[in-house]
């Protein structure tokens, strides 16, 4: 079982670095889109020290302070009962390993851009970066917490919302040009934050449906039909939160071929029409 905080806080990180790679990836096909090519992470322009990569540095503490979470404060340091690992905790223990996956991550790609000891390119970078996003997939689709109706519903859209990003993040190591692919990527990231944040708040938080409540731990229903509306519901909502991501997408386009070098797409507009 999950509750709020459990899923804002994750869903902030994700929607941090979403919207910033999605951002970075629209100006920087606009100001060169010749020269593009797929990034796994962005700097901070004009900066430079901890500034520039604050990207990774976001990354690195972020996933290093919610594994802290629920690795030693949520399993109040209980880790192991009768020689066996303390089943009570197995949620936290599985929440732990994936946070331990994108704290590797962001320690391995700072290491690359920081330092000669472990260069590596973009392509392997987003490889690593992939292997973090299957090891949150294997984690909430072999959950040991069973979700099961209106609960694990939205956990199915959350596990089809990380295979997005898996896919769109290998993709990008085997297209390293294509500014498509890193587009999806940064949406696809935007997405995952986003409905962690509508997942705590509809099964955690003030808008669950009408019909169901959340009593010992555990989302109930009514009725067959109060689950059924929950569900139509989450697709409501998705395809909003779809919707409300496109026309953003879309928006920040404008800006940024207006403000960045519009001239360039047009010209590689034409380029390809004739």
């Amino acid at each position: 079982m999950g509750s709020f905080k459990g899923h804002a806080l994750p869903g902030t990180f994700f929607l941090l670095v979403g919207v910033w790679h999605a951002w970075s990836a629209l100006v920087r096909f606009t100001s060169n889109p010749k020269a593009f090519r797929v990034r796994v992470w962005n700097p901070v322009p004009g900066y430079h020290g901890k500034v520039k990569y604050l990207e990774l540095h976001l990354v690195v503490f972020g996933s290093f302070i919610d594994l802290c979470i629920e690795f030693l404060y949520s399993s109040h340091l209980k880790f192991f009962v009768n020689g066996v690992l303390n089943p009570s905790h197995m949620n936290n223990f599985e929440h732990s390993g994936m946070l331990l996956m994108f704290f590797i991550f962001g320690v391995i790609t700072l290491l690359s851009e920081k330092t000669r000891l472990l260069p590596l390119p973009d392509e392997a970078l987003g490889l690593i970066a992939a292997s973090a996003f299957c090891a949150e997939y294997l984690l909430f689709y072999f959950h040991s917490t069973t979700h099961k109706g209106l609960e694990g519903y939205y956990h199915l859209i959350l596990v089809l919302l990380i295979g997005l990003c898996i896919l769109s993040t290998v993709a990008g190591a085997l297209l390293p040009s294509s500014f498509p692919v890193d587009l999806a990527n940064g949406v696809a990231i935007t997405l995952q934050g986003l409905w962690f944040y509508q997942t705590a708040f509809t099964l955690y938080g003030p808008m669950i449906p009408d019909g169901c409540q959340l009593k010992d731990d555990e989302i109930t229903c009514r009725s067959k039909d109060s689950e059924a509306r929950g569900e139509l519901l989450a697709n409501f909502q998705l395809f909003s939160l779809i919707l409300g991501v496109l026309i953003m997408v879309v928006a920040a386009y404008g800006f940024a071929a207006s403000r960045y070098r519009q001239s360039n797409v047009r010209s590689l507009h034409m380029v390809q029409i004739n």
